[in-house]
């Protein structure tokens, strides 16, 4: 199955320049979006994961359904104040400003193997943040997966863990 048939891509969105490539007609694919999931739980599987943790938005539902797979624990990384209770913070830069992401203190245990999922890597900055957060809590990052990886703008450059994803394309 090529996947690709199943990615909508949708130019000036969300500003003009920008060719955004949406997800959303591969999860309503059915048959698509199993063999997503089966190909990812592949890969993933290798790293023995005792959790896996997807960023927002995309991310999260992409991880969860991974994880149900595979059998293992799911935790999310979120932007600030959208988890309840004890949380660790990382701040970091964008084009154009900054941001923070955050993950529920005890998401992970020191020591624990980890795969972050998100569903495209593009300039590599929010996957980079996830790392360092995780990583301030002592888990062992095996991998960063990602459905979609834009080539072109050399996201993978910024991650310093092993990383893959089942798409890619070069514009």
């Amino acid at each position: 199955m090529n996947l690709k048939d199943h990615i909508r891509s949708i130019p000036d969105f969300p500003k003009p320049g920008i060719m955004f490539y949406d997800i959303s007609t591969l999860l309503m694919h059915g048959k698509a979006w199993e063999h997503t999931i089966n190909m990812l739980a592949e890969i993933i599987a290798k790293e023995k994961p005792d959790r896996l943790l997807g960023i927002e938005s995309r991310g999260l539902m992409v991880a969860a359904a991974v994880a149900y797979k595979l059998g293992c624990g799911f935790a999310m990384i979120r932007k600030k104040n959208k988890l309840p209770g004890p949380v660790i913070q990382h701040a970091y830069a964008l084009e154009y400003g900054h941001d923070i992401i955050e993950v529920q203190a005890d998401a992970v245990l020191k020591g624990q193997n980890v795969v972050i999922v998100d569903d495209l890597l593009a300039t590599g900055g929010t996957m980079e943040a996830a790392v360092t957060l995780l990583e301030k809590l002592g888990a062992n990052v095996k991998l960063a997966a990602f459905i979609i990886e834009l080539t072109f703008l050399k996201g993978q450059s910024k991650i310093h863990v092993p990383n893959t994803s089942l798409l890619k394309y070069d514009e």
